[in-house]
């Protein structure tokens, strides 16, 4: 008797753990001011609408871990934020869910979801939420008034403004800085990098600076080696900096000088184990309300027209303006590069290889 017990008991558990697995989603993205954003915006709201819960989690970024999870037959993410060229890449290779723009909620005024996102904004397998920025900024307290750093040029330039240099671990965002710093124009960045020549000519100029490189991973680190004084530029998201200027009250400034803009995305691993909740929160999320509310927390620009028109003011300070803090602003956006996805997913693996050896060196 005590075993049949003890089986309908852990029956029973059984259950009930399944229950609750259903109704609980695992949701990656990129930590820090940034999934702070979404939590508030995304998360805290979903789930006190649909009674469901999510468990958050971070990482830097790329498909290693969704790859790995998907051929192993071990897919514990639901749904994860990566920039658009890994949702491009990763449809290609089978390791994402492909959706259905059907169940994306239309704008307030009934404008279809597919009218409303910023073009290019939705793809096979993946969904923009917000527009952002790889940018620089320097410490206002080591350079100021016209000995401040105004362009691109000036971070690659150690001699007028010296200092360690804060940068990015990967040579997306790097290669196109260090051209548009050698005088190629916005246009012309991708048809440049596209040869070997350009690809070249790029870590030439990365050369200069490369022995006062301090090397960043994760999204956080960029303000903290600022406010460590470990470095005295660094580029960054946008969305970083704005946070401990505007949250943490440190004297940092953009520079937003070849600026290299970008979608952040939603993606679905292939074999979710909770796909229908995944969508649900993906529907959701990128709703207008949802990427308005989300832009009143970090400068990220929403991916939706209808939701642009809603920004207002940060969180905890009417006094401060998100418009002009966005990278679409168009004070920011005259030098502005838009990343070419289609070029990353194609180029990705064989400049990471070129990027590891001249690390190497």
């Amino acid at each position: 008797m005590m075993i049949k017990k003890l089986i309908a008991g852990v029956a029973v558990s059984a259950l009930l753990a399944g229950a609750a697995a259903a109704g609980t989603i695992t949701v990656v993205s990129w930590g820090g001011a940034y999934t702070k954003s979404q939590v508030e915006a995304y998360h805290k709201p979903w789930m006190a609408k649909t009674g469901n819960k999510i468990i958050s989690d971070d990482y830097n970024g790329g498909l290693s871990e969704v790859k790995s999870q998907v051929e192993a037959g071990n897919v514990t993410w639901d749904i994860v934020d990566v920039e658009m060229s890994d949702a491009v890449r990763g449809c290609d290779e089978g390791l994402l869910e492909p959706i259905d723009p059907s169940i994306l909620p239309p704008a307030p005024d009934g404008t279809p979801a597919t009218e409303d996102f910023i073009p290019g904004a939705i793809t096979d397998c993946g969904v923009a939420n917000i527009v952002w920025s790889t940018i620089y900024a320097y410490d206002t307290t080591k350079f100021k008034g016209d000995n401040a750093p105004k362009t691109i040029k000036d971070f690659f330039d150690t001699k007028k403004f010296p200092g360690k240099r804060g940068m990015r671990k990967t040579p997306k965002a790097n290669l196109e800085m260090a051209l548009a710093a050698d005088g190629v124009p916005a246009d012309q960045i991708y048809k440049v990098l596209g040869t070997p020549e350009g690809v070249d000519r790029a870590f030439k100029v990365l050369d200069r600076i490369k022995n006062d490189v301090v090397w960043w991973e994760a999204g956080a680190q960029p303000p903290q080696l600022l406010a460590d004084g470990e470095v005295a530029m660094t580029t960054a998201y946008n969305g970083r900096i704005f946070n401990a200027v505007a949250a943490e009250h440190k004297p940092f400034k953009i520079v937003w000088d070849a600026q290299i803009f970008d979608f952040d995305v939603w993606v679905i691993p292939k074999g979710a184990p909770h796909k229908d909740l995944a969508m649900d929160f993906l529907a959701f999320s990128t709703a207008t309300k949802q990427l308005a509310a989300q832009a009143s927390w970090i400068s990220y620009g929403p991916a939706r027209k209808s939701a642009s028109k809603l920004v207002s003011t940060f969180h905890n300070d009417p006094n401060l303006q998100m418009g002009p803090q966005m990278p679409t602003a168009p004070e920011n956006f005259k030098t502005a590069i838009q990343n070419d996805f289609v070029f990353w997913a194609d180029h990705q693996d064989e400049l990471n290889a070129r990027f590891n050896a001249w690390l190497a060196k």
